[in-house]
């Protein structure tokens, strides 16, 4: 018997992170295209961010990525945060846009980059203590584009060197993400391709390390929810960075290209007992808005987040046992599809109207005048991005 008591109050308790990046000026390799009203420093993406958490009352956290959002004084930051209702999230390094990353970072064969890799990591375990982050989200686009290129095997062993260096700055408190992708930028070999090498890493590193999935990280027909199983089965799942795909990192909206994933990916989240905040497992999103509004567009993926999520929590667990153990094939699918079939948007307005807040929050955002204001206001200097 599914309690709704029970499934109101988690959907109210839940908790996603935004990225301070999805507020800047971001796309594709092609072009990134410019648009009004949009951030200029980290402080107008906090405040952004603030916005999304207003109007769906479930993302009270922004990740920052370093150096993008590079400030002389973090505390006064997170302060800032504070006053807007929000926390630093996540703290993500960047150790891929520039010249002395051209062969890799950690796994660089010259030690000097190495090095410099390894010292901007440890400087983003500092900046996370100074704001009160707890996350240190890690993704490293080093890997070779032909063999031979280098050594396969010596580049795991500088990216393990690497790892435990900054691994031991961290306090008992903090917890190391270490993301995978299969491919891009390199095309021979990526030095953390799959979730295996990074757990296998994260294993050797201690308690503290465990993996972060990326929805779009994964070759074509890739089973997520499998791997998310897995890894909640060894206490080695960290966290989502939920996107959507359609051919490779498209960084597309959460939910857009395949709702039912997501809610596949929920349905194992939910089973397990790993939806609340102190489950130790992180849910954030990592988007790139090239041509969509920066805003709109996160407040949609946080909605279609708290869909997927809703209809995970309606599957009725005792039905889908009974049926798994009585063998019944079509018993058992028909129980999720029955659950994803449910049209959770009047329990979600319901839930939103109990939060004290407005039941359609996109409506609700577009009535609030905020993008007019800040395309009034926010005229000159140079918007927040990463250029193309």
């Amino acid at each position: 018997m599914i309690d709704r008591i029970d499934v109101k109050a988690a959907l109210r308790q839940q908790w996603i992170e935004t990225p301070s990046w999805a507020y800047g000026n971001s796309g594709t390799r092609f072009k990134v295209f410019a648009q009004e009203g949009v951030a200029r420093n980290p402080y107008e993406k906090i405040a952004d961010a603030a916005e999304v958490h207003r109007f769906t009352g479930v993302a009270p956290s922004v990740a920052l990525h370093i150096p993008w959002d590079r400030v002389e004084d973090y505390e006064d930051l997170a302060k800032h945060a504070a006053g807007l209702g929000l926390q630093i999230g996540a703290i993500n390094p960047n150790v891929f846009q520039e010249n002395d990353y051209r062969l890799g970072s950690v796994c660089n064969p010259d030690p000097v980059v190495r090095r410099k890799a390894t010292a901007h990591l440890v400087e983003c375990v500092e900046v996370a203590g100074a704001t009160g982050s707890k996350a240190l989200s890690l993704w490293f686009a080093d890997g070779t584009n032909y063999p031979g290129q280098d050594d396969i095997r010596a580049r795991q062993d500088r990216l393990a060197e690497a790892l435990a260096a900054t691994y031991a700055t961290m306090p008992s408190e903090m917890t190391m993400l270490l993301e995978y992708k299969f491919f891009e930028p390199s095309f021979y070999t990526m030095d953390v391709p799959d979730w295996g090498t990074s757990l296998v890493h994260c294993l050797a590193l201690g308690d503290q390390a465990k993996v972060l999935v990326d929805t779009g990280h994964h070759a074509p027909g890739t089973n997520i929810e499998f791997i998310v199983a897995g890894l909640i089965r060894l206490a080695r799942l960290g966290g989502f960075h939920f996107n959507s795909r359609f051919y490779a990192d498209d960084d597309l909206m959460v939910g857009a290209a395949d709702p039912f994933q997501l809610f596949r990916i929920m349905n194992e989240i939910v089973g397990a007992g790993a939806l609340g905040p102190d489950s130790g497992v992180a849910f954030m999103l990592d988007q790139c808005h090239n041509i969509e509004p920066k805003i709109r567009a996160e407040i949609r993926s946080v909605m279609h987040v708290q869909e997927a999520t809703a209809k995970a929590l309606l599957v009725d667990r005792e039905a889908l046992a009974l049926a798994q153990a009585a063998g019944d094939v079509l018993g058992a699918n028909e129980v999720l599809i029955d659950a994803y079939n449910t049209d959770v948007r009047p329990l979600l307005a319901e839930v939103r109207t109990e939060m004290g807040l407005d039941p359609d929050p996109l409506s609700a955002y577009g009535r609030s005048g905020y993008h007019e204001r800040i395309v009034a206001e926010r005229v000159g200097g140079t918007q927040a991005g990463w250029g193309a």
